[in-house]
């Protein structure tokens, strides 16, 4: 579906410069940014975010991790 907005020229400039870096069209940018903000409005972000550290290789075992970074503090 498409819609008609009215967007400050300097949101404008900044986004044609961001889809640029990215490589992306500003109307990809927009849908981007409506999709996170539902996610961040109706809760799922958190359920998005559960489970998002399970493949990285450079933590190994998470109470290991959270000690070693708690004892850096103490």
């Amino acid at each position: 579906m498409r819609f008609l907005a009215d967007i400050p020229d300097s949101d404008v400039e900044w986004l044609d410069t961001l889809a640029n870096e990215q490589g992306v069209s500003r109307a990809e940018l927009v849908r981007r940014a409506v999709a996170a903000y539902r996610a961040d409005v109706s809760g799922d972000a958190v359920d998005n975010a559960f489970g998002i550290w399970k493949g990285r290789d450079d933590i190994g075992d998470g109470l290991k991790y959270q000690r070693r970074l708690r004892g850096k503090r103490e």
